[in-house]
């Protein structure tokens, strides 16, 4: 088939690397498969059956910036104004060390796609959009199948990451039952993933999270014994149900760390060691965990809003209505917050000293006081209100002496 040029294809910076490649290149991999199925394109990957060092001489001599990003396996990066486009040397294997395999290059564009974890990954496509499909890519991709190419248990092996590939791409492209084979496979090569290190299994975790729809895929996990051995204590999967249902209702962008927030039960610090989470992310997860009011009070919510901000309000909302089980709380919550107009605390510690108090302790006692006085009062004083109660609170003392 031959697909109509997208406007990715047709940009300046795609026609010139094509360009300085010349001969047979041809996209592969995601690009392929998402511009068939008319998703966002990220990354943007080449096959060529030129060797690297070529590689490098053309792209240098068309004035494109090369960089050797893993040249001994075939590949080099071509980076442009606009993007970056990642270049490899078609393969074959010659003997496999799992991510390890000895490859050899080689000009046979099927033996290539046949090192490809999934079919629909294995895809090709010329610059003028004709694809080529040495695996039934198409057929599966077009029918929501998520297959290994070749022996699944041979290719997991290869790479014990593609077992959880599989879910995540079940979660993204998959419909209907999955393949049974592919599940036999990952069922088996379960006691496999305590080879895998924390920050793969948080990379493919957060991108399977990030589906319009997880909760099937968890579903399978759960059943082949695959998500205890990522996630050991997990709340049932009705309550991430949940909260897809009000996200959706709410119009608010997917979260993968916001859905971690409501599947994940006990230790989050721990997981988040574990997972080699960043500090953000990490204290993130943990505040999902911390109490948070769902009252229909109108002045509470709007503390919450000042203290918290909007987008973590929001979040902190959004799960424990799905903890709750709480559809108008999340949709009276969610009205509020896209309402809210940020307040800003009136006062400075510049208007304490300017009464005589001298800079320290004291100064940051009062501003505290008077900002929960304020909140308590629903942000409806004034600045000049504000300075009458500080000269009222100021003078307290020097009158009680």
């Amino acid at each position: 088939m031959r697909l109509k040029a997208q406007r990715w294809m047709r940009e300046q910076a795609t026609r010139a690397v094509l360009a300085a490649l010349g001969g047979e290149a041809r996209f592969v991999g995601g690009c392929v498969r998402d511009a068939l199925v008319k998703r966002p394109i990220a990354d943007i990957d080449i096959a060529t059956p030129l060797f690297p060092d070529e590689v490098m001489r053309r792209l240098k001599a068309a004035r494109i910036n090369a960089v050797p990003t893993g040249i001994a396996h075939g590949t080099v990066t071509a980076v442009t104004k606009s993007r970056s486009f990642e270049i490899t040397t078609l393969r074959r294997d010659v003997e496999s060390y799992g991510r390890h395999a000895l490859v050899a290059f080689t000009s046979d564009w099927e033996a290539d796609s046949c090192r490809r974890d999934f079919t629909m990954n294995a895809l090709f496509m010329s610059g003028s959009g004709e694809v080529f499909d040495y695996q039934g890519g198409l057929r599966d991709l077009r029918g929501g199948k998520v297959r290994f190419v070749g022996e699944p248990a041979r290719r997991i092996r290869e790479d014990v990451l593609r077992l959880l590939r599989f879910y995540r791409f079940h979660a993204w492209y998959g419909r209907g039952e999955a393949d049974a084979a592919a599940r036999a496979a990952c069922r088996a090569a379960v006691p496999l993933v305590a080879t895998l290190s924390g920050e793969r299994i948080r990379a493919e975790l957060l991108k399977l999270l990030q589906a319009r729809d997880p909760v099937p895929s968890l579903a399978l996990m759960a059943e082949d014994g695959v998500l205890a051995r990522i996630l050991p204590a997990t709340r049932p999967l009705d309550v991430l149900a949940r909260l897809v249902k009000l996200e959706r209702a709410a119009r608010v962008d997917v979260d993968a760390l916001r859905r971690l927030g409501v599947l994940v039960a006990g230790d989050a610090a721990g997981l988040a060691a574990r997972l080699k989470f960043s500090n953000e992310e990490r204290d993130r997860l943990a505040s999902f965990f911390a109490p948070f009011d769902l009252a229909d009070d109108g002045a509470l919510q709007r503390r919450q809003l000042y203290r918290m901000g909007r987008e973590p309000f929001l979040d902190r909302a959004l799960v424990a209505a799905a903890l709750a089980d709480d559809a108008a709380a999340a949709k009276r919550l969610t009205a509020l917050a896209r309402k809210w107009k940020p307040a800003a605390f009136p006062l400075k510690g510049r208007d304490v000293t300017a009464l005589g108090l001298a800079p320290g302790p004291e100064v940051g006692r009062l501003l505290a006081e008077l900002e929960a006085w304020w909140e308590a009062g629903d942000f409806a004083a004034s600045r000049r209100d504000l300075m009458t109660e500080l000269k009222r609170r100021a003078a307290a003392p020097a009158a009680a002496s």
